[in-house]
């Protein structure tokens, strides 16, 4: 009699079956493919609205574009063009961003247009992409990432 009865159990936590893919940066803001957690999703909007919030107040700041005077000049013009080219990346990194999380779901990316759908919508999307788990092995879309 070799075993002891009085050990406690052992188990391998560590077998490798979960595979993981390690995205970018530029992957993660930029792409429409793969797949990212509620973690990921929830930092980068976060940052992307700080980012934003900052780069609109200091482009009014240095610009001096008064809404209520509607300003005119070179300045304001070069100042209006600068706050479109961020506003079409922020919207680009918005929806790669939203694309992978409803990846994560196993879901297509054209569930993005479920927001679309006036009151329920944008509750459901909160919902889908800011609070319910994703897929915890591979899917359609690709391997879990972290």
């Amino acid at each position: 009699m070799t075993e002891n009865v009085y050990e406690s159990p052992k188990s391998d936590l560590n077998n490798g079956d979960h595979q993981i893919a390690k995205l970018t940066t530029a992957q993660v803001l930029f792409s429409f493919h793969g797949r990212i957690g509620r973690k990921i999703y929830w930092l980068h909007y976060l940052a992307l609205y700080l980012v934003a919030l900052v780069a609109y107040g200091a482009i009014f700041a240095i610009i001096g574009i008064d809404p209520e005077n509607q300003s005119s000049g070179i300045g304001a013009t070069i100042g209006m063009i600068f706050l479109l080219v961020l506003y079409v990346l922020f919207i680009w990194t918005s929806l790669a961003l939203s694309a992978k999380r409803w990846h994560d779901r196993n879901k297509s990316a054209w569930w993005i247009l479920i927001a679309l759908v006036p009151l329920i919508g944008p509750i459901w999307a909160l919902v889908e992409n800011g609070f319910l788990v994703g897929d915890a092995e591979a899917n359609n879309y690709g391997l879990p990432s972290f």
